[in-house]
């Protein structure tokens, strides 16, 4: 899931990114354009149901792809991004639009 609340002057928008529970993962980050790719800058919040949520300011004007990386080693996409890609490793990175 994604949520976009943008800044008053809407140069910025506050993106909430979650994964909704269902599963047993230990650890989730979000691994994208804005943190470049780093798997350990953006780790996200478990909550007590089992859900992961970060939230991440960013430019407005712009698209980012990312993913999720699970527990260190499982990359997952978000069914609600905003558009999917190829990436250079025979899979498909999410889009956010800003």
């Amino acid at each position: 899931m994604i949520k976009k609340t943008y800044s008053k002057t809407g140069k910025h928008c506050r993106v909430t990114f979650k994964i909704n529970p269902g599963m047993e993962a230990q650890s989730a980050a979000i691994c994208g354009d804005f943190n470049n790719w780093d798997q350990c800058s953006k780790l996200m919040r478990k909550t007590t149901t089992g859900a992961f949520f970060i939230t991440c300011s960013l430019p407005a004007g712009q698209s980012y792809r990312f993913r999720y990386l699970i527990d260190a080693h499982q990359w997952q996409n978000d069914d609600m991004a905003d558009d999917y890609v190829m990436n250079d490793h025979g899979s498909s990175d999410c889009i956010v639009t800003i």
